[in-house]
């Protein structure tokens, strides 16, 4: 680990391997993007290849800290999104002041981005919202939303391997994904905002503070 709150535990990387080796011995062809594969010096592209999107424990501080609920969230696209089987929606809320709004505060930020982060919270507390909260993990961020159990979500600074499954999920489950700017979502620009409607979506967009991350596709 880099620092004493970067807990890059050796599950995540156990779990990564077994992942992928279980899926390799189906689909041989298949190509792969992991979030610890990344780290330690592999590729980050997206192809016309069937790829498998992998983040082996999307919050590992909570892992760590044995915050576990036992939940699987899955989506197949035109087919519904679900939770441990049954279906789930989004809210449906439209009012940006009655919605509750889920983010991340990165920690290894640079002190600019820091500053921007903390200013666009600022920024959506005062539309007002509801509230902002901070979960851990983009993964049950975005589950949180599909479920309707928050109305909006929003990350400047994520990877693909955040993103990926989570997406078809609150779009399956009925709500929006767009990129922060409020243009159409990029997978591989490293930021979004998924919400229970455009309205809301938009609402946020509308106030954020956007600043550079680089893209998971290049070396920037």
């Amino acid at each position: 680990k880099s620092s004493p709150v970067d807990l890059v535990t050796e599950t995540d990387q156990r779990v990564e391997a077994l992942i992928i080796s279980s899926i390799r011995e189906k689909y041989p062809t298949h190509s792969f993007i992991g979030e610890e594969s990344v780290a330690a010096g592999a590729p980050s592209v997206l192809t016309d290849n069937p790829t498998w999107i992998i983040d082996p424990i999307d919050g590992t501080t909570n892992f760590v800290h044995s915050c576990i609920e036992d939940k699987m969230y899955t989506a197949r696209k035109g087919r519904g999104a679900f939770c441990n089987g049954a279906p789930i929606t989004v809210s449906g809320q439209k009012e940006i002041t009655k919605s509750l709004i889920l983010t991340e505060i990165g920690f290894k930020e640079n002190p600019d981005h820091f500053k921007a982060m903390m200013s666009n919270v600022e920024r959506i507390l005062t539309i007002p919202v509801h509230g902002i909260r901070c979960p851990g993990s983009a993964a049950v961020n975005m589950c949180l939303v599909a479920c309707g159990s928050a109305d909006a979500y929003y990350h400047i600074g994520i990877h693909c391997w955040d993103m990926a499954g989570g997406a078809i999920i609150v779009t399956e489950a009925g709500g929006v994904v767009m990129d922060v700017t409020g243009g159409p979502f990029d997978l591989m620009s490293r930021r979004l905002i998924t919400a229970s409607s455009r309205e809301v979506a938009q609402r946020i967009s509308q106030e954020l503070q956007v600043f550079p991350c680089g893209r998971d596709d290049t070396d920037s």
